[in-house]
């Protein structure tokens, strides 16, 4: 078991491109087996996608999009006296981002018949305006939460 105390956080890597913690942060997200250079060159190319097809700022859409699909509040379970219950807790900053990524990639890896460049570009851009799958997920979670307020007192 680990010692409380003796982690330290390291730091994400900056993306070299876009000079991005949070693009770093996704490429990680993103990637599968190791193959960094892979995961870099889709999220690129989602980006010129962005920028080229929607006209937009694709820094400006990926940030918007992962605000709006991170949770501000979920659920846990928690045993008390031999039952299970479902309290709802606030999400704290970290876990916000990696619950927001983590989502947005579940939906673009649901989804069939396109090139993964373009369907993360058609994520992004449905997540930066409250639309699309990760979305719905976010609302699903929240709505969760608000159902059991009822046992938010054995929150501890």
């Amino acid at each position: 078991m680990r010692k409380k105390g003796n982690y330290k956080k390291r730091p994400y890597p900056i993306d070299p491109k876009y000079q991005d913690p949070l693009v770093g942060k996704f490429t990680n997200h993103l990637m599968k087996k190791g193959k960094k250079s892979l995961a870099q060159k889709i999220i690129y190319q989602s980006f010129e996608y962005l920028e080229k097809n929607y006209k937009q700022d694709p820094l400006a859409v990926f940030e918007s999009a992962l605000k709006n699909v991170a949770p501000s509040i979920e659920v846990k379970s928690k045993r008390v006296g031999g039952a299970n219950y479902q309290v709802p807790m606030p999400v704290r900053g970290e876990r916000k981002d990696t619950l927001a990524m983590r989502w947005i990639l579940q939906a673009c890896r649901s989804k069939r018949g396109k090139p993964m460049y373009q369907k993360l570009a058609d994520e992004l851009i449905l997540a930066s305006k409250n639309e699309g799958a990760a979305v719905k997920k976010r609302m699903d979670i929240e709505r969760m939460a608000e159902a059991n307020k009822a046992f938010a007192h054995f929150a501890s």
